[in-house]
Parts: C-alpha cells; sequence; structure tokens
C-alpha cells in the first residue's frame, strides 16, 4: 500500500535547470534502492538515476555530470536536480524505490509520473 508522488515537471528552456521531487506514503526508504526513470517521446523507458540506502549513486551517461540525486530519508523524499537541460531530456519521469530483494520478497513501487518539457 506505499505509494510515490512526484512533483516539480513542467517547460523549461534548452540550458535550464529544474528540481523534481518524490514524496513517499507507508515507505521506508532507508532500506531502499530509490531513483527515476524517464520515457521520452516515441522512445523505451531508461534509468536516470538511482540512489542506493548506502547512498551510492549512478546515472545514465546522458546526464552524467550535469545531474545530482539526493534523499532525506527522514522526510521519505528523494530529488533529482538536473542542470544545463537539453531537448533530449523531454519526457515522462517515474519516481520508483525498490527493496532489492528477489523473488517473492520483491517490492518495487512507481510513481505516476511527471512530465518534463525542454524547448525553446
Amino acid at each position: 500500500q506505499g505509494q510515490l508522488l512526484e512533483s516539480g515537471g513542467g517547460l523549461v528552456r534548452p540550458g535550464g535547470s529544474l528540481r523534481l521531487s518524490c514524496a513517499a506514503s507507508r515507505i521506508i526508504f532507508g532500506t531502499m534502492t530509490m531513483g527515476w526513470y524517464r520515457q521520452p517521446p516515441g522512445k523505451q523507458r531508461e534509468l536516470v538515476a538511482s540512489t542506493s540506502s548506502g547512498g551510492t549513486t549512478n546515472f545514465t551517461d546522458s546526464v552524467k555530470g550535469r545531474s545530482t540525486i539526493s534523499r532525506d530519508n527522514a522526510k521519505n523524499t528523494v530529488s533529482l536536480q538536473m542542470n544545463n537541460l537539453k531537448p533530449e531530456d523531454t519526457g515522462v519521469y517515474v519516481c520508483f524505490a525498490d527493496n532489492d530483494l528477489t523473488g517473492l520478497s520483491r517490492k518495487t513501487y512507481w510513481g505516476q509520473g511527471t512530465q518534463v518539457t525542454v524547448s525553446s
């Protein structure tokens, strides 16, 4: 019965920045990997960034060096800061939380998605 809610999407000019936030209810972040996927128009979904329960982060190559992901376990939130936005960053961004277990114990939660449009 966990739920994730994204916010912060919108229309941004190329070169601009935005910060996406994801807030959880009835989910304990502390032992979960958190992150963001995105699906650009006409393309498959891809992992943008993630942060493990220990704070290790990774990013897809296209956003490395211009994005940061952070988490606040006390507030059950995770944020994605994206700078120097490009038109190819356009897409629906979806927050996820995964407990990193396998089989029947696996739990993955998904947000409803927030639209990011980068256009002049």
